[in-house]
């Protein structure tokens, strides 16, 4: 095993925070993830495991043997008259595995084109953009036990999905660690185009029809409009997940703010937490080396040089203010990495 030490993880994390792993390991297939916990184990060291680095903030230095994981392949491993089962290493970047799909003829992906992160992350978070999860086409995931480190496979029932929740958020967080993630595609298209703007989109292409195809196309031309590019500008997306109120408590703010967009689902009104924080004035502000999207609201974003603490009390005076000018209480969506999220091999 060739094991690094003191690296830094500016480049392996989007929102660019500048700090160290003690110890840094890439795996490359699932035989050197078991050998990477065997060795965490050797050494007394705690694991911590690294994806895209496209959902996490670190705060500060990583004492712990770091995996990042970087097993790659996609394969057909399943197929019938309406499906293909579609295998992904957990290290495969997520878009790359739309564009297989899309490539492949198949539809189910193309709403969550672009977004960013690796194929091993998207189950644990449950990702999802304009109307689709990836509960929708989620079939089953391997991932090694750390306790026994036996390979185990998980199915959708296994995973209790929520709105970006699983069971490794929650009940199993620390104790697996994903290497592949297998998912039920259609070979005809079932296009989902009534959230956000992808039918407006789509008609200022030129009209185009809703096929996979042109739906990533809409979704990549929004995203990229919308978001801001971690290459240039560092970020993690969406900061904040949107939150859910009862219908009677959406009824009561719209009495107060006539204007408030929300989304009916059952008993329950999900609100654009980018309308609240833009209305509570935070769009586009800057405080030295971090501040808030100027075209969206909902990513808080690093403009160099700064700090994971600095990212957080921002988003907690967010929070605050949130919370006194509209009675919503606003959920982070990122991952804050500290001594908490370090595993016991």
């Amino acid at each position: 095993m060739k094991i690094q030490e003191n690296i830094s993880l500016r480049r392996y994390n989007t929102f660019g925070i500048d700090k160290k792993a003690r110890l840094f390991f890439e795996a490359n297939r699932s035989d050197e993830v078991i050998q990477a916990i065997s060795h965490a184990r050797s050494l007394g060291k705690k694991l911590f495991v690294l994806g895209g680095g496209s959902n996490i903030l670190l705060v500060q230095d990583i004492d712990a043997l770091v995996i990042k994981i970087n097993i790659q392949g996609i394969e057909k491993i399943e197929e019938d008259a309406d499906f293909v089962l579609l295998k992904a290493g957990a290290g495969v970047v997520w878009h790359d595995l739309v564009t297989y799909s899309l490539a492949s003829g198949l539809s189910g992906l193309e709403n969550l084109s672009l977004i960013p992160g690796t194929v091993g992350a998207a189950p644990m978070q449950n990702i999802g953009a304009y109307g689709v999860e990836i509960e929708s086409v989620f079939d089953h995931l391997d991932a090694i036990e750390i306790a026994s480190r036996q390979t185990k496979r998980f199915y959708k029932e296994d995973c209790a999905f929520g709105y970006r929740e699983s069971i490794f958020k929650n009940k199993w967080k620390g104790k697996y660690i994903i290497t592949h993630v297998a998912l039920k595609l259609w070979k005809k298209p079932r296009p989902t185009i009534d959230y956000g703007d992808i039918q407006r989109t789509l008609q200022e292409l030129g009209n185009l029809i809703p096929s996979p195809e042109n739906i990533s196309k809409a979704v990549i031309g929004i995203r990229q409009r919308k978001l801001p590019d971690p290459k240039k500008i560092g970020n993690a997306g969406s900061f904040f997940k949107n939150p859910t109120v009862p219908i009677a408590d959406f009824e009561r703010l719209r009495e107060k703010f006539p204007k408030i967009p929300g989304y009916a689902s059952g008993k329950f009104v999900k609100i654009p937490a980018a309308w609240l924080i833009e209305q509570a004035g935070w769009k586009g502000k800057r405080f030295g080396n971090i501040g808030v999207h100027e075209h969206q609201p909902l990513v808080l974003v690093n403009h160099g040089n700064g700090e994971g603490s600095d990212i957080i009390a921002l988003s907690k005076k967010i929070q605050s203010d949130i919370y006194d000018k509209f009675g919503v209480i606003l959920e982070r969506e990122v991952n804050l990495i500290s001594t908490e999220q370090w595993i016991e091999p």
